[in-house]
């Protein structure tokens, strides 16, 4: 399997680039199509999230996967590839599986050790499998990183106050408005970052909620739960966003809209006649932005922002989360990468020497058919018991013979360097080289089968 990881994330980019490339949920479909038909990808899987938009391939050369993935993400972003070069992080082969698994694990997110990331990823997996750019390879990578991401979770305090983007932010709008108990929030978007965001404020003490969304039954069931947990909240309607900012401290905004949602004349209109000691939290989590970043010059507004975030985070240790995620716990999760990285690898080497393992059987069995058929010819009057038991003495030799060389081919090919002894066993059987590729048969994944398992954290 040859891996290549081609994308632009916080690390490499400022949030004007992410949002050019950024890749809504109603573009993923055509944008895998994409890349599924270009001559050197077989597999793909697409991650955007608001600080990250990674393609990972399954490539036939490294040269030419890198100039396709690049040449449909900069088509979708509608610029020219040289444009983005100076932002694209490139992985290849074993240093992109370390990136993977490095992302599941959280210790490359914006805010170190953040668990969103997992049901992030396997949602861009059931994305692509849906969409069918998802083969063998991308299934047991993305089933592995899964498992990756949920032992760090597990086995290290790196996520053990459940820091995130969206609580990095609200953070931000605590300090802002000197507190959010007691206080309104307008949330815009009812979706998994909305979600997160009324659960911060219910434990911080919000007064009251409002809920704006594009499908109001969704708004109406997140209002819901917030009653259910004593805290007082209403879906409103989004059309009427005016007069709901106007009587709120808190505008929290993260919807996935391509185009701004909240427009800078908006909050001027709702702002007009209100007391001018009275601040305004706007917490703008969209890529693209929800918000008009104009919106920070209108008097009593602060605008909390990715860009705003990323600058404030790039700037405190361990990318914010140095209470949260300690160095040890850092150094424990990459640790436990590292190992996942070595025992992925390995298995990868020793999967790709099985088709040859195969063939060398296959190859052995069709020469003691031919033999005991010639045997069977030569003499015809054996007893038919006696020549069941010659057969199958003839097998178990071949068997004997062949079982040692072929496990320890196995274990041998699972080291760095291993595929030469798979070339080595082909050169002494003679075995064809398109043999092991036609007795092997690619696995697909059934309809019914739950392909990664992960609690969505």
């Amino acid at each position: 399997m040859n891996l290549l990881v081609v994308g632009i994330s916080h690390r490499t980019a400022p949030v004007r680039v992410l949002e050019r490339v950024a890749v809504s949920g109603a573009d993923l479909p055509k944008v895998l199509d994409e890349l599924l038909a270009c001559d050197n990808i077989s597999e793909a899987m697409l991650l955007s999230t608001c600080n990250r938009v990674e393609v990972y391939a399954v490539v036939e050369a490294f040269h030419g996967g890198l100039g396709d993935v690049s040449d449909v993400l900069a088509r979708h972003a509608g610029a020219d590839v040289m444009d983005l070069a100076e932002y694209f992080s490139v992985h290849y082969a074993a240093a992109a599986v370390e990136h993977l698994f490095s992302v599941a694990a959280g210790l490359d997110s914006m805010v170190v050790g953040e668990p969103q990331i997992l049901g992030q990823l396997r949602a861009a997996y059931t994305d692509a499998d849906a969409a069918g750019t998802v083969g063998r390879a991308m299934h047991d990578l993305a089933r592995h990183a899964l498992r990756v991401g949920k032992r760090v979770h597990s086995e290290t305090d790196i996520d053990h106050a459940g820091t995130s983007v969206v609580a990095e932010a609200l953070a931000d709008a605590d300090g802002v408005l000197g507190g959010l108990t007691g206080r309104r929030a307008l949330i815009v978007g009812a979706g998994s970052m909305g979600g997160l965001a009324v659960a911060h404020l219910r434990r911080a003490g919000i007064g009251e909620v409002l809920i704006a969304n594009r499908t109001a039954a969704n708004g109406e069931r997140l209002a819901e739960s917030l009653r259910a947990e004593g805290v007082p909240a209403s879906a409103v309607d989004l059309a009427d966003l005016s007069g709901h900012i106007g009587a709120a401290d808190l505008l929290f905004c993260c919807t996935g809209a391509a185009e701004t949602v909240v427009g800078a004349d908006v909050v001027e209109r709702a702002l007009a006649g209100r007391a001018a000691d009275r601040p305004l939290a706007v917490c703008d989590l969209g890529l693209p932005r929800d918000v008009d970043e104009s919106v920070a010059e209108l008097p009593g507004v602060t605008l909390i922002d990715l860009r705003t975030l990323q600058q404030r985070l790039r700037g405190e240790p361990d990318g914010g989360g140095a209470e949260l995620a300690t160095r040890p716990a850092i150094e424990r999760a990459t640790a436990i990468v590292a190992e996942e990285v070595r025992a992925f690898l390995a298995g990868q080497r020793s999967a790709e020497v099985t088709p040859t393992v195969t063939a060398l059987r296959k190859r052995a069995a069709e020469v003691v058919d031919a033999e005991l058929l010639r045997l069977s010819s030569r003499l015809p009057e054996v007893d038919p018991k006696v020549r069941e038991e010659l057969a199958r003495t003839v097998r178990r030799v071949v068997d004997k013979l062949l079982h040692t060389p072929t496990v320890r081919v196995k274990e041998l090919a699972s080291a760095p360097g291993g595929a030469s002894y798979a070339d080595a066993l082909r050169e002494l059987f003679g075995l064809d080289p398109q043999a092991p590729a036609a007795v092997s048969t690619p696995r697909t994944v059934r309809d019914d089968e739950t392909p990664v398992e992960d609690d969505d954290r």
